[in-house]
């Protein structure tokens, strides 16, 4: 059995997260599939700004969970979800680490989707 590499961020590959002072409401096919002002922004290394929202301001109902899944040693474990309204574009559109590693615990029970597989990701004013 192999085992899995454990990180812990550092200076060498920092990662924050930290609650958002915004709205984001996820659209797909015509569907709000999440709407959130409890968003947390993950920031790690050079990659992108993630938002995680929780699963109580998404649509779950609207997705489907797949077989496909990835391991980030930072992370953890990570499982997926397509949005079938979407067709194959949204083939894994969403990201979940359901038990985190202790570094970044405040993501679980939030989901993360990929802008390019569903129509828009808006971010509001939450004001």
């Amino acid at each position: 059995m192999n085992a899995r590499v454990i990180k812990t961020p550092g200076p060498d590959h920092p990662i924050s997260i930290e609650p958002t002072a915004v709205r984001i409401v996820v659209t797909l096919g015509g569907h709000a599939v999440a709407d959130s002002t409890s968003v947390l922004v993950l920031r790690e290394a050079a990659y992108p700004p993630v938002y995680y929202i929780p699963r109580k301001d998404v649509d779950m109902a609207l997705l489907e969970r797949t077989d496909h899944n990835t391991y980030c040693p930072y992370k953890g474990e990570c499982s997926y979800y397509s949005i079938p309204v979407g067709g194959g574009r949204s083939v894994n559109a969403v990201w979940s680490y359901e038990e985190p590693y202790p570094a970044v615990a405040a993501i679980k029970g939030h989901v993360a989707f990929y802008p390019d597989r569903v129509d828009a990701i808006s971010v509001q004013d939450a004001g």
